[in-house]
């Protein structure tokens, strides 16, 4: 397996480009960034701070998404950033959360994400493009470059439907669905199921395993994982029933909280059961997150990437990266 670091946009710069100095020397394979309306800083400026710094990692969004950015847009965006860094860019989509609704948005549906994704890789393609889907149009668009671009797509996804539109025409997948071994495997299922719909092998999965990791506090870090586990009965209940989490509980969690950054679920964070924490998020100590790390390798994930939670994100990189090292 490989690895990488997820990362929200809420450093400012100069602390950004230390965090990018730790991830590097800790040798992880790749770099994301959240890409989340108006809760962060622009990905792509941080991205470009990042591809300046280094060589050797790949960069991504994590992700943008086709009602904040118009499929044209992404498509300049992920060119200039490979630009930047020659064979190095990913471009990671998804449908938007929640916090889409404060911009009088919705979450993009499965159409409008298969007809984005087409026409950004035409553009990227160096092709003219004229077209007319599910919330947006073209007419002989096409980028101002002498060059094409070929930059991976990955699609975000939990839900079954998702998954399967990941499966059937992504380069990789973003799999959001806990860590435990039930609700992997069920990501996987649905993954394959598009896969074979379009003839095709198992694209890149990438699972991420939001968290903390802490041996002198393995409290504290149950506490840090908490709200990525409140995030789960409102935005991707099935794998709270694979979890074998209490209905009574999910259902209180979203009467706490309506959706949104994950960080917003705090208010419910507290009634989450310790178990279900763990199941869902790199949490505690080392061993606790080498367990997690020998059930994706049995099955068959590509890479593995931390999004480190609470006050204590460069250690919980620089652990996760000794964890790995015992895999």
């Amino acid at each position: 397996m490989q690895t990488g670091v997820a990362l929200q946009g809420r450093y400012p710069p100069h602390v950004f480009e230390d965090m990018v100095r730790v991830v590097d020397r800790c040798g992880y394979d790749y770099l994301w960034l959240t890409d989340s309306s108006l809760h962060t800083r622009n990905p792509y400026m941080h991205l470009t701070l990042a591809a300046r710094l280094t060589t050797r990692m790949v960069l991504g969004t994590a992700v943008t998404n086709p009602q904040t950015r118009h499929p044209g847009i992404v498509a300049v965006n992920a060119a200039s950033l490979e630009e930047l860094a020659p064979g190095r860019t990913i471009l990671g989509i998804g449908a938007g959360d929640r916090p889409l609704r404060s911009l009088g948005l919705r979450p993009a549906r499965l159409l409008e994400m298969r007809q984005s994704i087409e026409v950004i890789r035409q553009l990227l393609a160096g092709e003219h493009v004229t077209y007319e889907g599910a919330g947006f149009t073209m007419d002989d668009a096409h980028l101002r470059f002498e060059a094409s671009y070929r930059i991976p797509v990955f699609i975000s996804a939990s839900g079954p439907k998702t998954l399967e539109l990941a499966g059937e025409i992504a380069d990789g997948v973003i799999f959001l669905g806990g860590l435990f071994r039930d609700g992997v495997a069920y990501g996987l299922e649905h993954i394959d199921r598009g896969a074979e719909r379009a003839g095709r092998s198992r694209p890149h999965v990438s699972v991420f395993g939001y968290g903390a990791i802490d041996d002198d506090d393995p409290a504290g870090a149950l506490e840090a994982a908490r709200s990525i586990a409140a995030w789960f009965p409102q935005t991707a209940p099935v794998y709270c029933e694979l979890a074998g989490l209490d209905p009574a509980i999910s259902a209180e969690v979203k009467a706490r909280y309506a959706g949104g950054e994950f960080q917003e679920a705090l208010a419910a964070a507290s009634i989450m059961p310790r178990e279900f924490v763990e199941k869902m998020a790199f949490t505690g100590d080392s061993d606790q997150a080498l367990g997690h790390l020998r059930t994706l390798a049995d099955l068959g994930v590509d890479s593995v990437t931390v999004f480190p939670l609470g006050s204590r994100r460069r250690e919980t990189v620089e652990a996760f990266s000794r964890v790995f090292s015992r895999l």
